[in-house]
């Protein structure tokens, strides 16, 4: 399998793309703020054809280039109906004005082909699986993908902004509830086997044995306990 990921944009966040093998198709994930040409670049170095857009939540550091990449590619964006909002309306999700100045690097709004998440459910695409959980926390319609173990390579979890390599996703935001972040957190994270390679929306690459081992904000879930005061990450 290939999984070519590179950060993007003024927040830095992780654009995925998966594929089988070099020269098949492939799913990109979080399409944000300045990664359409990222985007081209991977696409025509490893000879891979789209077939969707996949999204782990709607704020506008992780779908800002949704429309673009969408439009060039004549293929759909996945979104959990809770957060589909945020493409046409950035501002509102995030409590605030994110300036002019940026605005007007972006195009906001939908693609043409919008289709909604559920949880549960797995998505077939590009020859590939992957499983979708709801997670809010970060925001109220964020969702994580599993991506099965195989003979060649461990479960892969994209798990957005609800989990990060010693830290985890802000709740400060609209939609934000760090209630609904440790109960994510215990229901979606803490079953997953140690051996699952965690590729979030920020930062590093890490694992889930690694951050039971070491994020506080894991170990305090595991213990049954509440949120320590840690500091947290993402937009």
């Amino acid at each position: 399998m290939l999984i070519a990921g590179f950060p993007a944009g003024a927040w830095g966040t992780n654009c995925y793309l998966v594929a089988p093998a070099a020269g098949e198709e492939c799913v990109i994930i979080d399409p944000g703020h300045q990664a359409a040409g990222g985007v081209e670049e991977a696409l025509k170095k490893h000879r891979l054809k789209p077939v969707a857009v996949v999204l782990t939540h709607g704020h506008i550091d992780h779908v800002a280039s949704v429309v673009p990449v969408c439009g060039a590619h004549d293929v759909p964006a996945w979104i959990h109906p809770e957060d589909r909002y945020m493409m046409s309306d950035p501002e509102k999700a995030l409590g605030r004005s994110i300036g002019m100045p940026l605005l007007g690097e972006l195009t906001v709004g939908e693609p043409d082909d919008v289709r909604e998440l559920t949880h549960g459910t797995t998505l077939e695409l590009a020859g590939l699986s992957f499983s979708v959980a709801h997670a809010p926390g970060h925001t109220k319609g964020s969702v994580t993908f599993r991506m099965p173990e195989n003979t060649d390579i461990p479960s892969v979890f994209f798990s957005g902004d609800l989990l990060f390599a010693g830290s985890i996703g802000r709740t400060d935001m609209p939609g934000g509830s760090m209630a609904d972040m440790l109960e994510s957190l215990a229901r979606v994270c803490l079953p997953l086997d140690d051996s699952t390679v965690v590729l979030s929306g920020h930062g590093p690459q890490t694992t889930i044995g690694q951050e039971r081992a070491t994020n506080p904000y894991l170990r305090q879930v595991a213990a049954g306990q509440g949120a320590p005061g840690a500091p947290r990450r993402g937009m």
